[in-house]
Order: structure tokens, then sequence, then C-alpha cells
């Protein structure tokens, strides 16, 4: 396949603003590609040369690029700046320049694979004179373009390719390809889930079929999708949605003085009859492999983290007993002077790439490992977490910096409330609870976990994450900032969509939306995205891959907002939810990805675990 044909699909998908669109324009492109191109292809829609957690990123800033764009059309860096800086875009800009500047006579085309290995090169340049061999080989490759295609080829290093396109989109355009059924997506979600490489889906499937998918397993150094929570608005809730009902022999009968009497069969009780507990720590998501002497650490992201957490290579290494290993954890900044684990907003200082060991030494981390994914060889994944724990607690020796969460098991409500008083007396988020018999559903987001925060009577104190959807122009003072509101949403996983929720016009400083502009460079769109569902429209879209943690009074039914809305079976429209006095509290787009932000199916639960409905 020629890269002039794969970015002429590019641009299908760009234009489109209809999800089921999307699907058949990615069916026809993965018909029309065999299996040694497919995971290349499958790469650089994701605007990558590699899966995500493997820390391969071409390296090149927008002023690399617009070097590369200059010197292939005959301009200065300076005047392709410009140009960006009125159009935006420097995809955009490639495309004008390559329409106007062409020298006339079509150079030889190249191949998918030729620009994809040109591209891996350059990311794999480093060194001395690094730079400007980036340049030069970009400038090359960006000579043999046509229009259309050197708008996409400059997108790709910066990863703004603009296509909109979710990993479950392209799983499903590559289930109608190959197994011509959109509903096989979930057979190969699994295997993508314990995988995170859709390129290697997509070539294993081509070259050996659906069961040759069906065998790829977990593998140390590949990063397993964090299985995540549903929420619940209390204990009740928790036990009557989470634990099973007793067996015959064992229930509470009633003395002739009217006092409960518990039958003996209680005494025999076991983890099952409960629910498992654990704090819930405000840090962020830790994945550690570790092979041997070699350890690797992943976020929830997928992003590679290993090179900014000494500390937790050296505890992994000295305390894991076992010689292959996956644990999941959640890692916090520690204050040795005061004994005390800090909050959020210190803790992400330590996501970074320089003066790592300066950072290492004043504000420590220790990671709370609470579940064990593979050891020694063996998958882990199906074994009923009550098991887990049990293999952790062998595996992990001591808590100096790994320090093992293997939980409680919980009988009543009553006894839950007190944990979750006391998580919130710590200064805590709350409680995780599980199924004691539950495996670990990689990417799952079920009621097999669910986390439970701060509730109020008839009003929400717990924050929700969002995503940036758009902004709207600022009034008054606002004008200048270029941005006066924002319309944010929330991810449907059933539907693979961004859906609205509220517009936020208070909880930022002047400074904040200012930046408003800047956090959203290159990820502004002329028309809505095609997974993005919304009744309004703001002034400019946005591609949906900011998170934010919102705080609002409560949530309300809306027919402006479309996160939950549906139509029933006898055509009666039922209306969304929405936030109500919503105002920002912080971004938190560098650890959580926009398809990890609050689903509208716990927004509708914490609606329901209200004291007051509208």
């Amino acid at each position: 396949m020629k890269f002039t044909e794969l970015t002429q699909y590019f641009e299908r998908l760009e234009e489109t603003s209809s999800r089921l669109a999307l699907i058949d324009i990615l069916a026809e492109l993965f018909k029309k590609t065999d299996a040694t191109t497919v995971d290349k292809v499958m790469y650089l829609t994701q605007g990558r040369v590699a899966p995500f957690y493997e820390p391969t990123e071409i390296g090149m800033a927008d002023k690399m690029v617009a070097q590369s764009i200059g010197e292939a059309f005959g301009l200065t860096k300076d005047e392709v700046l410009a140009e960006y800086a009125r159009k935006g875009d420097l995809g955009i800009v490639a495309f004008a320049l390559s329409e106007q500047k062409r020298q006339k006579g079509k150079k030889d085309e190249l191949s998918v694979v030729e620009v994809f290995e040109t591209l891996k090169a350059i990311a794999h340049t480093s060194g001395v004179g690094s730079v400007e061999k980036k340049i030069t080989a970009l400038k090359e490759l960006m000579e043999h373009m046509d229009a259309v295609s050197a708008k996409h080829l400059s997108r790709i290093p910066l990863g703004k390719t603009r296509l909109g396109i979710g990993d479950p989109t392209i799983l499903d355009g590559i289930a109608i390809a190959v197994l011509g059924d959109k509903s096989k997506r979930k057979l190969l979600e699994k295997a993508y889930n314990e995988t995170s490489d859709l390129g290697l889906i997509g070539k294993t499937l081509m070259e050996g079929g659906l069961e040759a998918v069906q065998k790829l397993g977990v593998t140390v150094g590949r990063p397993i999708r964090s299985e995540l929570c549903e929420r619940l608005p209390n204990p009740v809730k928790v036990f009557e949605k989470m634990a099973p009902p007793r067996h015959s022999g064992e229930v509470q009968n009633q003395s002739k003085s009217g006092e409960a009497q518990t039958d003996p069969g209680q005494a025999r009780m076991t983890d099952n009859d409960g629910i498992h507990a654990t704090y819930k720590y405000d840090g962020f998501r830790v994945q550690i492999h570790k092979n041997g002497d070699k350890v690797e650490m992943f976020s929830r992201n997928l992003e590679d983290m290993t090179h900014m957490f000494p500390e937790l290579i050296e505890g992994t290494l000295k305390q894991i007993k076992a010689t292959s290993v996956i644990l999941d954890s959640e890692a916090m900044a520690y204050q040795p002077e005061s004994e005390e684990f800090l909050p959020f907003q210190e803790t992400t200082k330590r996501r970074r790439k320089h003066n790592i060991e300066a950072m290492a030494e004043s504000l420590p981390l220790k990671a709370f490992v609470f579940d064990i994914l593979y050891v020694d060889g063996r998958s882990l994944l199906g074994t009923p977490l009550n098991e887990r724990v049990e293999i952790m607690k062998k595996t992990i020796v001591g808590d100096e910096i790994l320090i093992p969460e293997p939980g409680i098991i919980m009988k009543k409500p009553e006894d839950l409330q007190l944990m979750l008083d006391s998580a919130f007396t710590q200064g805590l988020e709350g409680v995780v609870v599980k199924r004691p018999d539950s495996g670990y559903e990689a990417g799952g987001r079920n009621f097999n976990w669910v986390k439970l925060k701060k509730h109020s009577a008839g009003d929400l104190s717990d924050t929700i994450d969002c995503v940036i959807l758009g902004y709207i122009y600022g009034k008054g003072k606002r004008t200048a900032f270029g941005a006066g509101a924002l319309l944010v949403g929330l991810y449907d996983k059933k539907e693979d969509q961004f859906v609205s929720v509220t517009r936020i016009g208070t909880g930022l400083t002047d400074d904040e939306w200012r930046s408003i502009k800047e956090k959203t460079k290159g990820l502004e769109l002329d028309h809505k995205p095609a997974r993005v569902h919304s009744l309004i429209t703001p002034s400019v879209w946005v591609k949906p891959e900011i998170v934010i943690e919102v705080l609002a009074d409560e949530i309300t039914r809306s027919p402006l907002h479309t996160a939950g809305a549906t139509i029933s079976d006898d055509g009666v429209k039922e209306p969304g939810y929405a936030l109500r006095f919503p105002r920002l509290i912080t971004f938190r787009d560098k650890d959580k990805k926009a398809e990890d932000a609050t689903s509208v199916d716990e927004l509708i639960a914490m609606f329901g675990g209200q004291g007051k409905k509208e």
C-alpha cells in the first residue's frame, strides 16, 4: 500500500462526523491492507510508530517539524511558524505550501512501510547532531508527498492526527474487515486489554485468525489495561449489589424474646460471603513489571514511567521474591520528616523527565500494592481475588517501599461505614470494595470493583472526571482570554462516544482561562468530532483528550445534555443528566485517558445516591 493511499483514508476519517462512518472507512482500509502492513497502518492511525507502552517517541516538536516543512518547500522556519500561528495546524500549513510550491513532475510514491520505517528511524536517532538528522529525514519524506499526504505526515511526529478515532472503533473496523461482523469486536477486545497493542492484534488476526488472537496472553513488559471501578452511594447499597445471598442454612432466626439469633451455620462463613475492602489512595496508578533484574513501570495511560521512579525499582528488586511478576499499585509521595502521605497535587510532581534523582530525594514515593496479576510464568487474571491476595502476601517481603495492601473482608455495612469514616479522617479519598471471588478483568469497569467516596444528603461532594469537548468565547474581560466557558462531557463506553454533561464558567483563574487556548492547541477542530454527541455547539470544538476534575452541587436531569439521554420503546425521549453549579478543580489529563473519565453509568449511579433528586 502506498502512503498516499493511506492518507486518502485519513482525509476521509478526518472529515466525517459519524462514528458509524468511521467504522465503515476503517473496515474498507483494513480490507485493502495485508498482514505485513496492518500493524504499521494501525500505529500510524494512532499517530505512533509503536504501541503506546513503548517509549518510542518520534521526538520532534513544532519548531523542528516547521523547519522540515520549510526546507521541503523553500521557506524559512520562521515563515512556516508565522503561518502556523495564523492557521493553528502545521498539517494545514504543509498542505497549503505543498499546493503552492510543488514543482512539476511527480516523484516516486513511497509505501506505507517505507514511511513507517523512516519515522521509526527518526524516533531512534539520538546523540550529537540528532536534531539536524531528524529534520533532514522528515524533509526528505515531505519531498515525496502530495498535498494531502504532506498534511497528515506533518501531524504524525507531533502525535496530533486529528482523526478522532478510539481504540474500540479501530477494533470494530478490523472485526468487520476480517471477521465480517462488528459484534465480534468483543472477541478481540479481551486480547487487546491483556496486551495493550492494537498492531499486534491486527497482525495476529490477519496471519493466524481469531484462534491465534485468543492465544495471545499476558507477557511481562507489556502492560495490562487496568480494571476500573463503578460507583455506589453507600455501604448498604454495596452489600445489596455485591454480597451474594446467604446459604439456606445461614439465616438469622428470632428467639422468643425477639432478639436475633445467629444460626450456627454462620460460623462457617467464608471470605466469599462478604466483600473485600481496601483504602482508596489519591496517587497515581503504577503497574510494576519485574523480569529477573529488569523492572518496568507503566501508568494507567500505558505510558512507560520506569525512568521516573528509581526508588520503586529499588524496592521491587529488594522486596519481590519471584523471578517474574506483575503488580497493580497506587504510588503516593511520602514525607519522611512528618511520616505522612501527601495529596495528589504533590505526588504528581514526580511525573517528570528531568532532575529525577533530586525529586526522588525530596519527594520519595511509596507504592501501595493491592493486586498481583502474574507470577513466575503464570497469569493470575482468572484467579479469584482472595487467592491472588494470598499469593501477593507471599511474594512481597516487608513494606519499606512497596507496601502490601491485602485489604480485609467486611461482613456487614456497619463495618464498611466505619472503615469509610476512618478513610476520611486520615485524609484519604474513600474505600474500594471488590468481590472476593472475582477475577481481574483487564480494561473492565463493572460492579466487581466499586469505589465509595464522599456523599451527603441533597448535594454532591464527590468530584467527577470530565472531558473537555470544546470552549465558548468569553464575554467582558474574558474576551481577551479567548475562552470564557468550557463544554465538557463524559465517556459512554457502550456507544464509544463522548456525551455532554455541563458547561463550566467558574473555578479557573484568569491565567488558567488564558491557558485554555494553549492547552487545546493542536486539538481544535472546525467540525464536531465523530465520537462526540452534543446538542450544544461551542465556539470551538476540541478533540476529546483533556481530562479535568470537576466538583458540582448536584446532578440533575436536563434536556440540553446528552449524558444518559435515551428514547424508550414507546418513543418517549428521556432527558439526559447534567451537573448543577460545576467548577473546575484541576486538570487530570496527565494521569488519565479520556476514556477513563467518569462513565455515564457512574453518573447515573451517583444521581440515584443523592438524598434529593429533581
